[in-house]
Formats: structure tokens, C-alpha cells, sequence
């Protein structure tokens, strides 16, 4: 059951929703320039959901493996940011990123750096664009990456207490290629409310002082 505290309300979600695809439209380009060709992102949906849920929402959708690069951040919110692809797909975004021209071993190879480059890119994006929207500022750590499956990933502790994943589904596509993956950030819910008040001072902002 999410909180009422941190229950996103549909003004804050549509607020959130459009930072968040600035933040991504940000991280298209520098891919753009990366990959040398076309790169659109696009974030459809946002939810809060708990850590068994994002892990079960993955599932659902992916059979195979999972792959994610892992970046903390603290601030006046804090929590774990993963960007999330099937196995399948990441090595699909190294030859995008190398350009098609390594043997399939030199791809593999390859993969561990490719992948912390483009979640570096793209989890910097969203979360430097929301920090710059709802005006503070967050530190975040040095990408990793993970592999596994959802349970891996969200840490799904059987007895541990559980902390919400705000989970965004991304389309992500590479120069006609099916690249799809998932940003979710594991926070706690403290940092969650304090998130639903800045996206209230944004709204309240944009909005102006006309109502």
C-alpha cells in the first residue's frame, strides 16, 4: 500500500512527467552526439510503486536477464537511481553506441563501458534536470553496473523493511533499433514527501499566483 504522503497526486505526476522528459529529451541529444545518429526517449509513464512491485512490473514484461547501471544520489531527496535494460538489449545499445563495426567478443567486451556511459548520460540527465526544475541541487555517486533479475535489482529484502521505487517506463530507440528500458528510483519515503513538496512549489511556480 503507497502512503497517502507520497501518493502522487495527477497535477504532480503530469509535472513530474514533463520534467522528467526534459530530462531524458536532454539525454537523447548528448547520446546523439555519442552514437552520431538519431536517439529518441520518451518517458510514457510514471508510477510509485513498492520495491516488489517494480521488481514483479519487470518481470511481467522481461523473461530474460536484466542488466542495470547503478547511480546514488543525495540531496534534499536521496536514493538509488538504476537504469534497466533486458540482457538482450544492452548489448543491441553497445553496437549502436560502437557503431556496428566489432566482432560479437569485441561487443561483450565492450558491453561493461558502453553501459556505464549511457546510464551515466541518461540517469545524469534526469536527475540534474530535476534537481535544476525544482531548483536544489543533488550529488550523485560513480555509475555501476548490476546484473540480475527484478529481485536483484530492487533488493528485495524478505524481512527488510521496503523502501517506493518511482519507476519510469522509457522508449528508447537507437537508429530503428528496439532498445527498451526502465529508470527507477528506489527511495524511502521521507524523501519521497519532500520530492511531492518541490514538485508543489514547481506547479504552484508555473502555475503564478493567478488563481
Amino acid at each position: 500500500m503507497i502512503p497517502e504522503s507520497v501518493a502522487l497526486a495527477e497535477l504532480e505526476r503530469d509535472a513530474l512527467t514533463e520534467i522528467v522528459n526534459i530530462g531524458v529529451s536532454r539525454a537523447a541529444s548528448s547520446l546523439r552526439k555519442m552514437i552520431g545518429d538519431q536517439v529518441t526517449l520518451s518517458v510514457p509513464s510514471i508510477d510509485v510503486v513498492s520495491q516488489r512491485r517494480a521488481a514483479r512490473l519487470i518481470s511481467e514484461r522481461e523473461a530474460a536477464e536484466l542488466v542495470a547501471v547503478r547511480q546514488d544520489f543525495s540531496g534534499p531527496f536521496s536514493g538509488r537511481a538504476l537504469l534497466i535494460f533486458p540482457e538482450s538489449n544492452s548489448l543491441e545499445l553497445v553496437r549502436a553506441v560502437t557503431g556496428d563495426e566489432l566482432t560479437a567478443q569485441e561487443v561483450v567486451d565492450m558491453e561493461h563501458e558502453a553501459l556505464t556511459e549511457t546510464g551515466n548520460v541518461i540517469l545524469n540527465s534526469c536527475l540534474a534536470t530535476m534537481a535544476n526544475m525544482l531548483k536544489r541541487s543533488l550529488t550523485m555517486t560513480i555509475p555501476e553496473v548490476l546484473r540480475g533479475n527484478g529481485n536483484t535489482l530492487f533488493e528485495i529484502d524478505e524481512d527488510g523493511e521496503e523502501g517506493l521505487v518511482l519507476f519510469l517506463y522509457i522508449d528508447f530507440a537507437v537508429r530503428k533499433r528496439d532498445i527498451r528500458g526502465y529508470i527507477a528510483m528506489i527511495m524511502d519515503i521521507p524523501s519521497l514527501e519532500v520530492l511531492k513538496e518541490l514538485l508543489d512549489e514547481f506547479i504552484a511556480r508555473v502555475v503564478g499566483t493567478d488563481g
